[in-house]
């Protein structure tokens, strides 16, 4: 399977008038998934925790939306196979796990998932952001690599530019400081240069305005870790590009 980074919008995303065919195509055009491994900037918590693994709920983690948002479903399988690979892969690898049972999928990861397999037949497991680390992530998504050998989907979830207070300015359409760090980070990602994105807030243009706080970019180091030790580095491309609210939605496909 490939391995996926993907910029994964607000609830109201599912009534956007293109994104939402744009995330169906990409995953019509996907081997289908044996399983889906997603990390989503809405879960940082340490030691690394698996979420669900039997009924999967959902986390409404977002306030002051149409109340039709909180009535979203997506009744995804546990994947409790897959917590159990994840739990021993890292654990042998001197990575600590922990369980949180209860904890659903939040917006991050439902509201692409509903949009790319809306049928919810394949089985979920969210796991948590342990750090926002760039070379710490790197290293759990490399050993997480030999899932994809499995049928297993590595999805970083977050959002290419991040910075909704600087959003707020009267002019509208994309800001400058978005628009530079999607072009410096697409030619990033063109070219393979890890080292470039790990040091992504001195290497970049703006991107202490782009990510001042770096939740929503941490996924894609996973993603990249994933695809590193699988040597698919030089094979990413963009998937999705443009803007949408001023942000950077660009989507990255390794392998596959």
């Amino acid at each position: 399977m490939p391995a996926l980074y993907l910029s994964h919008g607000a609830p109201p995303l599912a009534d956007d008038p293109v994104w939402p065919g744009e995330l169906a195509a990409w995953a019509a055009g996907l081997p289908r998934p044996r399983a889906i491994l997603m990390v989503s900037a809405h879960w940082e918590e340490a030691p690394l925790a698996l979420g669900a693994t039997e009924t999967v709920p959902l986390v409404y983690d977002f306030w002051g939306f149409p109340e039709h948002y909180y009535r979203v479903r997506y009744a995804a399988p546990g994947a409790p196979g897959l917590a159990e690979r994840v739990r021993k892969t890292l654990r042998t690898t001197g990575t600590p796990v922990q369980d949180v049972p209860d904890r659903g999928l939040d917006h991050g990861a439902y509201v692409p998932l509903a949009e790319m397999y809306p049928d919810a037949g394949i089985p979920v497991l969210q796991i948590s952001l342990p750090t926002l680390d760039p070379e710490q992530l790197l290293r759990i998504g490399r050993k997480l690599a030999p899932l994809r050998d499995e049928g297993v989907l590595i999805v970083g979830s977050g959002f290419f530019t991040h910075n909704l207070a600087a959003l707020r300015h009267p002019g509208g359409g994309v800001p400058g400081w978005s628009a530079e760090f999607d072009d410096w980070g697409r030619r990033a990602l063109d070219s393979g240069d890890v080292d470039a994105l790990l040091d992504f807030r001195r290497s970049s243009p703006a991107g202490e305005l782009a990510h001042p706080r770096t939740e929503h970019f941490a996924p894609l180091f996973v993603t990249l870790g994933a695809a590193d030790a699988a040597g698919d580095l030089g094979s990413g491309r963009s998937v999705i590009d443009g803007f949408w609210m001023g942000l950077a939605k660009r989507s990255v496909q390794f392998g596959g």
